[in-house]
């Protein structure tokens, strides 16, 4: 992969976390990960709330309709602000949620998972009804005084966000939840690292009602205000990124549109993540300015940019599952699936957690379920003979193939040395410079 590869950096406070950690949770990590069964249940209380506008040719997922549920009119937010029983400050993990299930990007979920839902997610990966959901969704505490029967209003500093009428509080299974979503509960795994320490001791299902959206570094648009702007008889492919978009990923998505599951006059959109991810990564406000003058020098007719107010889990294949879904609710009809999608590596032993193709293959047994055809990216290298090529090409070939790791181009980023035009955009290095 070309994007910048980091190591994690643990402190001293967060080895006493994880010491603290390996007590409360069972550390069972497991290799292999296999997609899980589907159970035909009773219907979620998580039905979907009607909406207007879908103007892309994708349906939202669930088979019904795209979920709005933010309050338009300024008097009725002032009365139902005036009637929660307290104020919390959602953190950033708590906003991404709660924005998505907001604005329809987690159609057809109206609210954060209850335990029947969470446990049916967190088990066969679907919802009581059988609609495929890759990753729980769930609002986390340690208050003791949450009750069910409260309303809360979440605020993001002094911005009212939304109001949350709980309606169960449970104490999750968090060595489980790891094991089956992350295909390990050891704790080496940043995800399970956050379940085990960042998360509170009980997860509360409760319904949402939207108030205002964040405010946010990347311009985050709802998923009907991108699909008005779809067209309606062209097939969309989606393209997820959290970190800058080099050379070798715009060859990557520009030529996925030639990909024969493709139809003809496709687009791509390109759809980063702006919520939390790992800790080392380029730093949101950074990530934007670099993806803005990329759209600016690129000015490519057939490419979109769209931003997502989503925190990444590094969960691998199940992450894969959850990235389809939000972009179908997006628009989207094709989603591109990379080589270890999603995955991470173990903060001791630097191994990866999932195979190359782990997230293609679960992507490809569950297409039909989805209503998303994944598009798997060809495996590029850049030749000094014919540029950009598949890599058997350029071996049958015989091409010369030009190789620069994650490690030396920091090196050369940081020592202020000319970076190959073949590797990255002269516009996303300038701002990379400038804002390390």
């Amino acid at each position: 992969s070309l994007a910048i590869a980091v190591h994690r950096f643990v402190s001293h406070k967060s080895v006493l976390i994880m010491k603290f950690a390996v007590a409360t949770l069972l550390v069972a990590s497991a290799t292999a990960f296999t997609a899980p069964s589907f159970r035909q249940q009773t219907s979620s209380a998580f039905a979907p709330r009607v909406t207007g506008l879908q103007a892309a040719k994708q349906a939202p997922h669930g088979g019904g309709e795209l979920v709005d549920l933010i309050v338009k009119d300024d008097s009725e937010k002032t009365s139902l602000i005036e009637s929660v029983d307290m104020e919390m400050q959602a953190n950033p993990r708590q906003l991404c949620d709660v924005e998505l299930i907001m604005n329809g990007g987690f159609t057809p979920l109206t609210g954060f998972m209850d335990e029947k839902t969470y446990s049916s997610v967190v088990e066969s990966m679907a919802l009581e009804d059988g609609t495929v959901f890759g990753l729980p969704v769930v609002f986390d505490t340690d208050d003791e005084d949450l009750k069910p029967g409260m309303k809360v209003l979440l605020k993001d500093g002094d911005r009212a966000i939304a109001i949350v009428e709980f309606t169960d509080k449970y104490v999750p299974d968090k060595p489980l939840e790891c094991l089956k979503c992350y295909g390990t509960s050891a704790i080496e795994h940043p995800g399970a690292l956050m379940v085990a320490t960042e998360r509170g001791k009980y997860y509360m299902g409760g319904k949402v009602t939207g108030l205002n959206l964040p405010i946010r570094d990347f311009p985050c648009r709802t998923p009907s205000e991108v699909r008005s702007e779809l067209p309606d008889d062209k097939d969309v492919v989606a393209f997820q990124c959290r970190n800058p978009v080099h050379r070798a990923h715009y060859e990557l998505f520009t030529r996925a549109l030639d990909d024969p599951r493709v139809g003809d006059g496709g687009i791509v959109l390109v759809h980063p993540t702006c919520g939390p991810t790992q800790a080392d990564d380029i730093p949101g406000d950074v990530r934007y300015k670099t993806y803005e003058v990329l759209k600016e020098e690129t000015a490519n007719p057939r490419v979109r940019w769209e931003y997502l107010p989503y925190s990444m889990h590094m969960a691998g294949p199940r992450e894969a599952i959850q990235h389809m879904i939000i972009r179908k609710n997006f628009g989207c009809t094709h989603f591109i699936i990379g080589r270890d999608m999603a995955g991470s590596k173990s903060s001791v032993t630097g191994e990866d957690f999932y195979g190359a193709y782990d997230a293609q293959d679960i992507a490809n047994e569950n297409t039909d379920k989805l209503g998303v055809k994944p598009v798997p990216t060809l495996n590029l290298v850049f030749t000094d003979e014919e540029g950009y090529v598949t890599a058997d090409y350029a071996k049958e070939k015989d091409l010369h193939i030009q190789k620069l790791s994650g490690t030396k181009f920091r090196q050369m980023l940081r020592g202020g040395e000319d970076i190959p035009e073949w590797f990255a955009f002269k516009s996303v290095v300038k701002v990379l410079r400038d804002n390390m």
